[in-house]
């Protein structure tokens, strides 16, 4: 398994199935090795070439077939003895690639590409066999398998008249893309719809404005040239964040530990969240803080002082529908002078 990676290519194997391709590698790697003329009859080639050859021949052989021909030393008998044994895998292959060129049709294929790649592998495979596929067949094989929903656009590349079946392709190849373009466009939005606008959204943490503070992207007092505390020429921020040299040297400080003072940040505005305020009862702040009115926190600490008591409460409703009489007061019945100075009141005749 260790020489695979030294095999100029794949090496034969012992059932032949890929004699035809390798015999075709062969005599290429010898020609242009100078030893081409090693596997001809009645040549003339040295013993140096020769035996070069044949060390070439059995090392792109499978390891039984090479045993086969431990005892032979001469390239030329090898090479008669290989295609004496496995040339009739022209008469194994030639009907099947028949079979796939009268099946091959246009229409069976999603795309172009596979089309194509199918298309030459069959091509292939009869050449090797030794039958001749010419462009004008190879043209007509394809106008022929056009859908049957396609029998104008047919026509249309007919009649442009194509010699060669490689512009018939390009050409092919050209209008699916086209295609694909057109039914994107066609499925981004419905018709008569213009394009969504674009959105943008920006966040801001709560601690923004202190951060912004250490940035020095607020004004301050002083009079420094660059940010920091100050008016000085340019943001500092900005410009730090616009410095390509910096954002290298900030984007290699990934994966270290995280700044503390960001952590602490986030761990006090979480608790102030979770916790509600003292005052006033909302959540946010703390009581030191609070900018809530004095009245609602006033309403606030005295809900807080009544939870703990028992409170009736008496639910009358004044449509009259209840059924149930009830007996009619008026003021009178009990301040004895409306007028003046309400001095008692009337029920036990005691003054208060």
């Amino acid at each position: 398994m260790s020489n695979l990676t030294k095999l100029e290519f794949v090496a034969l194997d012992i059932s032949g199935n890929n004699y035809l391709s390798w015999i075709l590698d062969a005599e290429i790697h010898l020609d242009a090795s100078n030893l081409g003329e090693t596997i001809k009859e009645n040549n003339s080639a040295s013993l140096q070439n020769r035996a070069k050859a044949l060390i070439f021949l059995r090392h792109h052989l499978d390891e039984s077939l090479k045993n086969e021909y431990l005892t032979v030393k001469d390239p030329l008998v090898l090479w008669q003895s290989l295609k004496d044994r496995y040339d009739h895998q022209k008469t194994v292959i030639l009907p099947k690639a028949r079979y796939d060129w009268l099946h091959l049709r246009l229409q069976n294929f999603k795309s172009v590409s596979e089309y194509n790649s199918a298309f030459f592998q069959i091509s292939s495979q009869l050449k090797l066999c030794g039958e001749n596929i010419t462009d004008e067949d190879m043209l007509e094989k394809t106008f022929t398998t056009f859908h049957a929903s396609n029998v104008l656009l047919q026509q249309q590349y007919r009649e442009r008249r194509f010699t060669k079946y490689s512009e018939l392709i390009a050409c092919l190849f050209v209008i699916e893309k086209n295609n694909e373009l057109l039914l994107q466009n066609h499925q981004s939005r419905p018709t008569g719809f213009k394009a969504f606008p674009e959105a943008n959204a920006t966040f801001a943490s709560p601690h923004s404005n202190r951060q912004g503070h250490r940035n020095g992207s607020s004004r301050g007092k002083g009079r420094g040239r660059g940010g920091g505390r100050g008016r000085g020429r340019g943001d500092n921020s900005r410009n730090r964040n616009n410095d390509p040299f910096k954002n290298k040297k900030s984007n290699s400080n990934k994966g270290k530990l995280p700044n503390p003072q960001a952590t602490t940040d986030q761990n006090i505005t979480q608790r102030q969240q979770d916790n509600a305020c003292y005052r006033c009862g909302m959540t946010g702040h703390w009581s030191r803080t609070s900018r809530t009115t004095k009245h609602l926190v006033d309403l606030y600490q005295a809900s807080i002082k009544g939870k703990g008591k028992d409170n009736e409460v008496n639910f009358f409703d004044g449509n009259g529908d209840s059924g149930m009489d009830l007996p009619h007061f008026d003021v009178s019945d009990f301040f004895e002078d409306l007028n003046g100075n309400i001095s008692h009141l009337i029920g036990d005749g005691q003054k208060n």
